[in-house]
């Protein structure tokens, strides 16, 4: 077991847990990913920030 808190999509609970004590679910991680000067996947994180704007 990792000490990272998680969090339940469904269930919106948190815990250490690897499964979700209340409904059995998978887990979210809810720390954001570490920031680096050299962002490999920016542009892509941009593109698709760029898709889901013009959805709405």
């Amino acid at each position: 077991m990792n000490m990272k808190m998680h969090k339940c999509p469904e269930c919106g609970i948190y815990t250490l847990k690897d499964a979700c004590p209340n409904c059995g679910g998978p887990l979210k991680v809810i720390y954001p990913p570490k920031f680096s000067v050299e962002d490999k996947y920016g542009k892509y994180r941009r593109i698709l920030k760029k898709e889901v704007m013009n959805k709405e």
